[in-house]
């Protein structure tokens, strides 16, 4: 008995002894530079912030709170992960140090209650599901898929050459300057892809921001107004009323190359 108390006395010791590994990858320094990027007007330093300090601090951040949450239960978490990524850069300006609280609190609330509505949205979709087994057999004929994948990509290279046309025609119409700064800066994404850094490209929305000079409640406001345009003419492209551009026909060689530079 004695020498139980014994070994039980000499492991609350190595426990009181232990220190903490602490948090290394959010720290005061990047604390301080979520700050100093939201009180900053200059486009380069607010680019090397990010780059350097915020966007990895992020990255771990919402890793941290994937593993530890036991999100990883999600279907396609990689791509949740991405997708919540890009989510905190469009939130960077909503952080108000003078709260009380910390970034670092602050955004793994946010980051927690993000996944939460995803579980909850996935609980919902689940309920609603059934197998196929279990589908009718004249649901099953009424959407079997006839489709032939060679049209489909003639098609879609269609789409692609008039929807960029149609994009172009829209830089005709009156626009306030907001407006046409978004525009222009999303045709700056759309004809030039691989000129965009990588974190650019999972953060459109601060990209954006830093190309028109706009806040996120402007970029966003324009974005939909491109929207609108977009829906018409998708619904136009729909109904047999847009046809290609040239009419010229797209044949075999034509789809290789759109695959190769794709």
């Amino acid at each position: 008995m004695r020498i139980r108390n014994k070994m039980a006395e000499e492991k609350k010791k190595r426990r009181r002894g232990r220190k903490s590994s602490g948090r290394h990858y959010f720290t005061q320094l990047h604390e301080d530079a979520i700050v100093e990027y939201n009180t900053i007007s200059d486009r380069a330093r607010r680019e090397e912030l990010y780059v350097k300090l915020i966007q990895p601090a992020m990255s771990e951040l919402v890793d941290k709170i994937v593993y530890t949450y036991k999100f990883t239960t999600l279907p396609n978490i990689a791509d949740l992960q991405d997708e919540c990524k890009i989510w905190l850069t469009t939130v960077l300006e909503k952080f108000n140090p003078e709260k009380g609280s910390k970034a670092f609190s602050y955004f793994s609330v946010i980051t927690k209650n993000w996944f939460i509505h995803k579980v909850k949205k996935h609980a919902i979709q689940r309920q609603r599901e059934i197998t196929f087994d279990q589908m009718p057999r004249s649901i099953e004929q009424k959407y079997l898929s006839t489709k032939n994948p060679y049209e489909e990509q003639v098609e879609l290279i269609q789409f692609r050459a008039a929807l960029h046309s149609e994009i172009s025609k829209w830089g005709e119409l009156p626009m306030k300057p907001s407006e046409e700064k978004v525009y222009k800066a999303v045709k700056v994404l759309l004809e030039n892809p691989d000129d965009i850094e990588i974190f650019n490209k999972k953060a459109i929305y601060l990209y954006l921001r830093e190309l028109t000079g706009l806040n996120t409640k402007q970029v966003v406001s324009n974005l939909n107004k491109l929207r609108e345009k977009y829906r018409v003419f998708k619904n136009n492209w729909d109904e047999g009323a847009v046809s290609h551009t040239d009419g010229s026909t797209v044949d075999c060689q034509t789809i290789a190359k759109q695959e190769k530079s794709s």
